[in-house]
């Protein structure tokens, strides 16, 4: 019997602590004052992006790598030492890109690190946004964004 008032005892402390865990209580909004909006979302198709930084880590010295988009649902660009392509879904500023695959040539190892984790964080992306300019994408495992800046002879279009 003090078996079956235990877990009574149990399953009440765990029925509380799921029903109190991260709810938190709705805030009025203040008359007058300005309602948060997602920002207009850029059309990035016929764009090309130059990665300035990895996540917070930078980029090696002379290696480019890119970030085009060619066509509507298409990606392609180069990792560092091959090409790469693959496919895009943008839904407001959601982004994923999936069926990626590239070529196979072979470089320094340091290069091909970078190629490895840039590449990686594009298969984890969940979503983007310009700031001054520049695309960020933010990527799940990371605090910071791939930062991209727009390649001279390629600019997003603005949202209609």
């Amino acid at each position: 019997m003090k078996l079956f008032y235990l877990f009574a005892i149990c399953f009440g402390f765990f029925l509380i602590l799921a029903c109190t865990g991260s709810h938190k209580p709705a805030q009025a909004a203040t008359p007058g004052a300005p309602v948060a909006q997602p920002g207009p979302t850029l059309n990035l198709v016929g764009s090309e992006w130059l990665l300035e930084d990895l996540g917070g880590s930078g980029v090696l010295d002379r290696v480019q790598a890119t970030l085009a988009f060619p066509e509507n649902g298409k990606v392609a660009g180069k990792g560092s030492c091959n090409r790469f392509f693959g496919t895009v879904a943008i839904s407001g500023q959601t982004i994923k890109f999936s069926a990626m695959g590239s070529t196979k040539m072979a470089c320094p190892e340091a290069i091909m690190k970078q190629e490895e984790k840039y590449l990686a964080a594009l298969q984890a992306a969940d979503r983007f946004e310009s700031k001054d300019g520049n695309l960020l994408i933010y990527y799940a495992g990371a605090e910071k964004p791939l930062r991209f800046s727009p390649l001279p002879h390629s600019a997003p279009s603005k949202p209609e």
